[in-house]
């Protein structure tokens, strides 16, 4: 391929790359001397004890990841800047997640979000049945997606073998991950958001200076076409309303009333109810932490824009016949994907702009990106199968065996990533970004609505719900497999896809589904009995119980709770090399020696501490959030 003649082979940028591993690293195990480590809820919840700036920047790293930088400039290379609406309107969503979500998940005193779904509930399978999901979608979706980018990155800038690095990678991610935990993940994320946003920014300042500045952009993009395409077709012709947020509602390939409802609305279950971002803010100190670590991510969510979309729209401007390749051959020959090669907008950038040391940094944004990506799936999967799954099949698990369960996952994911990257390599991307997005809509969006309903409506019931899921995400599965059978033509050829493909967009069609998803949940719950038990701090409307008033300590939170059985601890007389060896093991994994207490299944937690809040911090966070929503508006309508 063409684009990967260029390489990062200067000391200069090969030192920075060098560096930023040796931080990484090192704030990761610095996490490690932290204080009573070798507990489930040090492990998973990294004893919520972390503060705003660490849930803030948490938030925004372990969503923005390697497939947002290529994704996200390829999708702007493609047809301009509609797509960003997703990432604004990230800034309602988490504070969503943060003033309703957050106090209801506290009150039921939980893990996971499928935990939550059985004690709401009651019964298994709503909990089985999501916790196998997510793990799925974890391992199919959001780890395939990050591998791919990364590794298409790597590759270009490195030329280094594919396999060599993404195995690195993992090495290092999965490191720190089973030995610090949430913790280590949530420190290293805040370092890397640093190192992404100062790199992203020189790089966009950079790219700009090259063109003439923004003026001379919209000029340029809307010129950008290939030299070898057919003339009688719009075919590698930027759309005329590239610079437009809200687009032509039933010919645009981004209609605004479809994208705006997508991106708010059917956008809820990943920031509202999806356990990567949900257990970043169950790890904060109280609830005005979690609330400003919210703001802060919101704030930093209207940065894509600037710092990953213009990259891609320049990175067309500068090179057109590469970036906007419409003939097959020629696409093979610049990326090895006939289908386009928008994806290598912004490592194309990177390679030809940046000067030695800047194209380190970048680099180290990358793979920044990837690991930060990699570490919270690592992390809250572990959670999800532990927590979920192994207690379920392991009822008496102490709280040792589930802290050596939760690490052999995270290696065994690690595997299974590796054992992905042959499939990765071979798809054929077009706008990664979009297929994301179409992907997630068709089996998310009913997660979200189901969450909401669980804790607006006390009269929902298991049936209503069960089924309500199972109606959403069928339909949803009938149009994922369409779409895969019917790919969209070739520009320029006839369609032959079913109407339902072409002329209902993904978004609206996702609507659709929160339509049906919500009636089969009001209906069923309506003509099936309501549950005998009142969900008390289960719903919004109950989540400050009377039996909350009695405060917790932590002194308390780390004693057997009533009614536990005591597991005696092991015999600890081995000697010889073999035993030292195991004791060693333990301690720098923070593994308690003895068995200690079986895990109940009720989470004793500080709610009454963590939910209070002084008027004054409430009062600024509120206002806070605010202008935080005033600015998202401000800037949707000057770019609309």
């Amino acid at each position: 391929m063409e684009v990967n003649s260029a390489g990062l082979n200067h000391w200069g940028d090969i030192t920075v790359v060098v560096v930023y591993f040796i931080l990484v690293l090192a704030v990761g195990f610095w996490s490690l001397c932290r204080p009573n480590r070798g507990s489930v809820r040090s492990y998973f919840l990294a004893g919520r004890s972390m503060g705003w700036w660490a849930v803030g920047a948490s938030l925004f790293s372990s969503n923005i990841g390697s497939e947002h930088f290529v994704g996200l400039a390829g999708t702007g290379a493609a047809s301009g800047i509609a797509i960003v609406l997703y990432e604004w309107f990230s800034m309602p969503l988490v504070l969503l997640l943060s003033w309703l979500f957050l106090p209801v998940y506290i009150s039921a005193g939980v893990y996971t979000l499928p935990e939550f779904l059985q004690k709401r509930f009651g019964g298994q399978r709503l909990r089985v049945y999501l916790s196998v999901l997510a793990l799925i979608l974890y391992i199919v979706t959001k780890l395939a997606v990050s591998i791919f980018a990364g590794a298409l990155f790597i590759q270009m800038s490195l030329g280094w073998d594919m396999y060599l690095s993404i195995v690195a990678l993992l090495l290092v991610t999965g490191a720190y991950t089973v030995l610090g935990g949430l913790a280590a993940v949530m420190y290293t994320d805040t370092l890397q958001t640093v190192i992404m946003t100062v790199g992203a920014f020189f790089l966009v300042g950079i790219g700009l200076n090259e063109v003439g500045g923004y003026n001379k952009l919209t000029m340029l993009y809307m010129e950008a076409v290939p030299a070898i395409r057919d003339a009688n077709t719009s075919c590698g012709v930027p759309p005329s309303d590239a610079f437009h947020l809200l687009r032509d509602p039933v010919t645009s390939d981004q209609p605004w009333p479809g994208v705006v409802l997508q991106a708010s609305l059917g956008c809820v279950w990943y920031w509202c109810c999806d356990q990567v971002i949900v257990q970043r803010t169950l790890a904060a100190k109280n609830l005005s932490h979690a609330k400003a670590g919210s703001i802060i991510a919101g704030y930093l969510k209207l940065l894509p824009l600037f710092l990953m979309i213009w990259p891609g729209m320049i990175s067309r401007a500068l090179y057109p016949n590469e970036i906007a390749c419409v003939d097959p051959d020629e696409c093979l020959k610049f990326c090895g994907n006939p289908v386009g090669c928008s994806n290598i907008a912004y490592p194309k950038l990177v390679l030809e702009l940046m000067p030695i040391g800047l194209r380190g940094l970048l680099m180290a944004v990358m793979l920044s990106a990837i690991m930060s990506s990699l570490t919270s799936i690592f992390n809250s999967a572990s959670t999800l199968f532990t927590m979920d799954l192994w207690r379920k099949m392991r009822p008496v698990a102490t709280e040792r065996e589930l802290l050596i369960v939760g690490r052999v996952f995270i290696v065994a994911l690690c595997g299974l990533s590796i054992l992905w990257i042959p499939l990765v390599k071979t798809s054929q991307s077009g706008q990664l970004f979009v297929y994301i997005q179409a992907v997630q809509g068709y089996l998310g969006t009913p997660i979200g609505i189901l969450f909401l309903w669980s804790i607006l409506w006390p009269r929902m019931n298991e049936h209503g719900a069960f089924w309500g899921i199972l109606t959403g995400h069928g339909i949803g599965i009938i149009r994922m497999v369409l779409d895969f059978v019917y790919p969209a033509p070739d520009c320029g050829s006839p369609e032959t896809r079913p109407p339902v493909l072409y002329k209902i967009h993904y978004t609206y069609f996702s609507q659709m589904s929160i339509v049906v998803t919500s009636i089969t949940i009001v209906t069923i719950s309506l003509i099936t009995k309501q549950s005998a038990e009142k969900p008390d701090g289960m719903t919004w409307w109950s989540r400050f119980r009377s039996g909350d008033e009695t405060e917790t300590t932590v002194e308390e939170l780390d004693k057997p709770a009533n009614g536990l059985e005591i597991i005696e601890p092991t015999d600890d007389s081995e000697t010889g090399n073999a035993g030292k060896c195991l004791k060693l093991a333990e301690f720098i994994c923070g593994i308690p020696r003895e068995s200690g207490e079986i895990m109940h299944e009720e989470m004793n937690i500080q709610k009454k501490e963590f939910l209070t809040e002084t008027p004054f911090w409430k009062n600024f966070l509120n206002i806070n959030a605010g202008i935080g929503l005033v600015v998202m508006a401000f800037a949707i309508g000057f770019f609309r």
